[in-house]
């Protein structure tokens, strides 16, 4: 009862912390394995802490003083000390160790009703929050050349717009400068600032007037790529080029025996092992997570014989990314052949 109103005193978001800090414990102390590690911070949240929220509650990060997720884990790193997060490719972030001599997280009580780690199945957990695929928009980037068009925008080098954004800008600059030709308006005249940015040298004598689509083209051919993630509940991640696609391979192994290599899942926010765990029950068959060649603190799942066809099914179906971003499943094993 005296517990009871203590929480009644506080205000809801000083519960909202110290719900946090609780579910935060809790799934440090008794669902995460150190055979997990490094772990996305989404799935940490998603499959670990979700599940050890206690009955009749919910996490709702936006409503704790922290507001964002990676905010709370920079405290619990910088200020308290219980796990170390680094971002082992840009703008994803892992938990990459656990202080499981914290004396806090030794004295911690595991609360009768809670989860434990033998007995969690994040993926099948009803309190889990299912994988949500981030939406991606593509970009493109101002670069120097071009700042002149977009400076009446306010925009500078580096500034991130949709093709539709640079369209507008386009129109509006053309607009403003009274450059629609008037005998055709199907064409734009070719000012100083279009020359400089858009022609080539060998043009600058040639080329007097532009169409609309040759214009725009143009202008988005001369800026650099780039793209959005977004994940369901997080700040948007912005990234240089184009998406690196989940690449799936087959490769040989002695004896002509196959495995499957999946890599880049967690750029999508996709945890290995989840997936690893996953793609094991389904096709019977041993899983490892080993480190990715040539790139630092990032790894890839290998599971034994040409398991493309359930990768694909398990991508598409349960996790639904969109087929564009899948790399390999015309790899697939054809009908009749044996493993």
């Amino acid at each position: 009862e005296e517990e009871e109103e203590e929480e009644d005193a506080k205000s809801p978001q000083e519960q909202m912390d110290a719900l946090l800090l609780r579910c935060f414990l809790h799934a440090l102390k008794s669902t995460v394995r150190k055979s997990e590690l490094p772990l996305l911070t989404s799935s940490f949240l998603r499959n670990h802490m979700f599940p050890c929220c206690p009955s009749g509650k919910q996490i709702d990060i936006k409503k704790s003083s922290y507001k964002k997720l990676s905010r709370f884990l920079q405290c619990m790193e910088q200020q308290r000390g219980f796990v170390q997060v680094k971002e082992l490719s840009r703008g994803v972030e892992s938990i990459v160790d656990v202080n499981w001599k914290h004396p806090e997280l030794r004295s911690f009580s595991v609360p009768e009703d809670g989860v434990s780690g033998d007995s969690l199945a994040p993926e099948s957990c009803a309190d889990a929050r299912p994988y949500q695929p981030p939406e991606i928009t593509a970009l493109y980037s101002v670069s120097t050349r071009l700042q002149p068009l977009f400076a009446d925008a306010n925009l500078r080098k580096g500034a991130a717009l949709s093709a539709t954004e640079v369209r507008t800008i386009l129109t509006d600059y053309v607009k403003r400068n009274e450059l629609v030709d008037e005998r055709n308006k199907n064409y734009v005249t070719v000012d100083p600032a279009l020359c400089d940015c858009l022609l080539d040298r060998a043009e600058y004598q040639e080329v007097a007037r532009l169409q609309w689509d040759d214009l725009f083209s143009r202008c988005l051919d001369r800026m650099q790529h780039c793209h959005q993630l977004l994940f369901p509940g997080q700040e948007p991640i912005l990234k240089k080029g184009h998406p690196e696609p989940i690449d799936i391979s087959v490769a040989s192994r002695g004896s002509n025996k196959k495995v499957t290599l999946i890599k880049n899942l967690e750029l999508y926010g996709l945890d290995p092992h989840t997936v690893a765990s996953a793609l094991q029950r389904r096709v019977q068959a041993s899983s490892a997570i080993n480190p990715l060649p040539g790139a630092k603190d990032r790894v890839q799942v290998q599971i034994q014989g040409n398991q493309v066809t359930h990768v694909g099914k398990l991508l598409l179906d349960e996790f639904r990314i969109p087929r564009k971003h899948i790399q390999g499943l015309e790899k697939a094993q054809k009908p009749g052949k044996k493993k």
